[in-house]
């Protein structure tokens, strides 16, 4: 199984590509699970599902993204990528083998005559990256019409020990949204500073109050996180800036906190408007939902597959669009150490592709589930 595994891994990395514009590694999929007994269906732009029928009532999914990222890889390996400027830096390649290699052991099962509890879906989701390539699958209604009762997933985790599988009940990964915030102020030369309104010294005392706040306001044991990483105002060293502009990012796992957060930075505003003339606009996108897994579908993984999971003790703060699926039913969503230095979304990420034998066999007992 490792060679079909690398194979698979290998065959895909070459083949990067971006959001729903997937038709190499769509066509790459569907000419794999043509070989075997299932059913295949499109339920959303570039989305490519296989489902096994094993004449029960209920199924069960396994999902693996499929878009990559717009990163030159930087590595002379003969499975590099070979479209200039795509990356597979997050991983996406060997999520898409494990769920492809759990093809053939489902296949085998049916041709030894074995049953298995549940119907089996394999679904491949495009633009996990980037728009949210779950929701499209969901608003398709294929979960509903295949009677889909609980949905598994995985990410490959660099920072965790290799073949390592880990998870936590409920708050996973974070919602992620996105801030931006725009001050508008008046001109005027240094030497007549009481003449203008000073946009930059508003955005540096909006970023300080706003950092107090989070740090100091929300409770310690709120698993919650708010910085900028782009503050850009003024022209020249000797005029009061006009304007500025912050880009940053909330991350929180319940709606509780986002409109705490949320509501406490537009009275900072509202304060350093009265206190300095500027105005303010205060933006967040909604961003993918926080990624929470099912707690009564995690009691039951546990209560089997104890020995194999560690538990993590803090959530993750990046996202998953993985998340929209616990809209539909119970989600389960794991880690899988790599054991690397190499960090996700960088032009030299890699991995021995033996880590995903652990995967494909957890993902195996996770089939097993009554």
């Amino acid at each position: 199984m490792l060679d079909l595994l690398r194979q698979y891994r290998r065959d895909l990395h070459r083949i990067p590509e971006l959001d729903f514009d997937l038709p190499e590694t769509t066509r790459y999929i569907k000419e794999v699970l043509a070989k075997y007994s299932c059913r295949l269906l499109q339920p959303s732009p570039s989305a490519v599902c296989a489902w096994f029928n094993l004449g029960k009532s209920k199924t069960v999914a396994f999902r693996a993204d499929m878009d990559a990222l717009p990163i030159s890889e930087c590595s002379s390996k003969t499975y590099a990528s070979r479209h200039p400027g795509k990356m597979h830096a997050c991983g996406h390649d060997g999520h898409m083998a494990m769920v492809l290699a759990l093809a053939e052991v489902v296949e085998g099962r049916i041709k030894n005559g074995e049953t298995l509890p549940y119907n089996v879906m394999l679904i491949f989701q495009p633009a996990e990256e980037t728009e949210g390539g779950a929701e499209s699958i969901l608003k398709s209604e294929i979960l509903t019409a295949y009677h889909v009762v609980r949905i598994f997933g995985c990410h490959l985790w660099p920072d965790l020990p290799a073949g390592t599988v880990a998870a936590r009940s409920e708050a996973m990964m974070a919602r992620s949204s996105e801030v931006e915030v725009k001050i508008q102020g008046r001109s005027a030369h240094i030497a007549k500073a009481r003449q203008g309104q000073d946009a930059l010294y508003a955005a540096a005392a909006f970023l300080t109050a706003s950092y107090k706040m989070e740090r100091e306001e929300i409770p310690a044991g709120v698993y919650r996180l708010l910085k900028f990483g782009i503050l850009q105002s003024g022209t020249v060293c000797n005029a009061i800036s006009a304007s500025a502009f912050l880009k940053g990012s909330l991350r929180v796992f319940d709606e509780e906190t986002f409109d705490r957060i949320k509501t406490r930075m537009e009275e900072i505003a509202g304060h350093i408007e009265r206190s300095t003339g500027c105005t303010f606009e205060i933006g967040l996108s909604t961003g993918h939902p926080p990624l929470l897994n099912t707690p009564s579908l995690f009691e039951l993984v546990m209560n089997h597959c104890a020995e194999e999971v560690q538990l993590l003790a803090e959530p993750s703060m990046t996202s998953e669009d993985f998340s929209y699926y616990a809209r539909h039913c119970p989600i389960f969503f794991f880690f899988l150490g790599l054991g690397v230095d190499t960090a996700l979304h960088t032009d030299n990420f890699d991995f021995d592709e033996a880590i995903l034998l652990s995967g494909l066999e957890f993902y195996e007992k996770l089939l097993l589930l009554p």
